[in-house]
């Protein structure tokens, strides 16, 4: 199934000390997948913006935001260029608009790591079937870090109300591959039940 993924208009809001890429305030770069960085983008910034477009692209709303379907980021050099992604209308520019809900703080979704498929040796012995339990973006006592990392964007859009429509379950993604020579494969399930 071919997805069609949302624009994402990337602008620079602030620029705080001499940026090495020569990111200026008001320099915007339209995204057209979350996968691909346009001409001229920072590289750093790209990998730090990654869960938040990631996320977007997903239809993740983040209730923090005036516009729900946005969301302001960070430079990961020293916090010298502020950011602000949103998703914009199919052929415009015009941002896709959902006002800001009533938020009064974190509300951290249960999510449900499972391992599904062991194709090799695993460095920390994971087996198919073991599963664990993460609350919102915290990591658990433990687990492989490497693991982590590339399960994050798929917590970030999760606990955010992302999903995925190609799955039979759109509360879950059952793709993600261990980076370390694809010897496991991950589903993450969100329930939802949500912490208070």
């Amino acid at each position: 199934m071919q997805i069609k993924f949302p624009r994402i208009k990337v602008t620079v809001n602030n620029v705080y000390e001499e940026c090495n890429h020569g990111l200026k305030p008001g320099d915007s770069f339209i995204f057209e997948d979350f996968t691909r960085a346009p001409a001229g983008f920072c590289e750093g910034a790209s990998s730090a913006l990654f869960p938040c477009l990631y996320a977007l692209s997903f239809g993740a709303c983040f209730p923090f935001e005036d516009n729900q379907r946005s969301i302001h980021t960070t430079c990961p050099d020293g916090g010298k260029v502020d950011f602000f992604s949103e998703v914009i209308e199919e052929g415009d520019i015009k941002p896709c608009f959902v006002d800001k809900e009533k938020h009064t703080g974190p509300n951290p979704r249960k999510m449900i790591v499972s391992v599904d498929e062991v194709k090799g040796k695993c460095f920390y012995n994971y087996k198919k079937g073991d599963s664990f339990e993460f609350t919102g973006l915290r990591t658990i006592d433990g687990f492989c870090g490497a693991a982590y990392h590339t399960l994050f964007p798929v917590f970030f859009a999760l606990n955010f109300g992302g999903t995925y429509p190609f799955e039979e379950n759109t509360n879950s993604l059952s793709t993600v591959t261990c980076p370390d020579g694809g010897n496991l494969r991950f589903k993450v399930t969100r329930t939802e039940k949500e912490e208070g």
